[in-house]
């Protein structure tokens, strides 16, 4: 065989070669794409993993910052409770003095040197906080006043202060010393009379005793003309 018939008879071998490259290649895109959505798949569980982490953490500390915040308000409810507390137990033991003071501004008795270190004093108790209460004419109330005399009058509807004995004391919403007075209770088994009908009632009796002394007048000129 001369080298042309070799050269000849190689290239059917050659071809044959070309052709299963070429089907290998061809292989090969499909695998490459099925290897690029695995990748893309797995990166969409990271990016949806990372997400959830980070909606987890951000949870945690808004969490984190409620819990923070509301340490803060019981501290500061807390210290202001003690603050209460401590000032309530020193003006406690005031009371009795300021009470001295208010029975010597009643007599007129706050003169001279003793009026300033009374007015001192009250303004000092006034700047932490001490506030008096319980005035003549409110309803009572058994959280604030402490009912020490009784009794009934017609003038009321229900249980009113008619008389401040000594004044109550407090420090915001903590009651130091309740108000002492002396209550009046409707009249038992009666009814109050309102305002106005207790006005035309007078005027009513007015107008009665005017008719009588007009009709008493008209009597004396008749027996005065009878006996002429």
């Amino acid at each position: 065989m001369t080298e042309e018939t070799r050269g000849t008879a190689e290239e059917p071998g050659a071809a044959s070669g070309k052709a299963a490259k070429g089907r290998g290649a061809a292989g090969t895109k499909p695998a490459a794409a099925a290897a690029a959505a695995e990748e893309t798949e797995a990166g969409t569980e990271s990016v949806a993993d990372l997400r959830k982490q980070l909606a987890e953490r951000t949870a945690d500390l808004q969490r984190l910052q409620a819990e923070y915040q509301n340490y803060r308000k019981r501290v500061e409810r807390d210290r202001v409770t003690v603050r209460e507390i401590a000032v309530a137990a020193i003006l406690e033991n005031l009371l009795p003095v300021l009470d001295d003071i208010g029975r010597a501004r009643d007599h007129d008795e706050l003169t001279g040197g003793f009026k300033s270190v009374g007015e001192s004093l009250e303004t000092v108790v006034a700047k932490l906080g001490l506030q008096q209460f319980g005035k003549q004419g409110e309803v009572f109330d058994p959280q604030l006043h402490e009912a020490l005399m009784h009794s009934y009058s017609p003038d009321v509807e229900e249980t009113t202060c008619v008389q401040i004995l000594q004044p109550g004391y407090k420090i915001g919403d903590r009651i130091i010393r309740p108000a002492r007075v002396a209550v009046a209770e409707p009249e038992p088994g009666g009814s109050s009379v309102p305002e106005g009908a207790k006005e035309e009632k007078d005027a009513t009796a007015d107008d009665s005793e005017d008719a009588k002394g007009a009709k008493s007048a008209k009597g004396s000129k008749d027996e005065s003309a009878a006996e002429k």
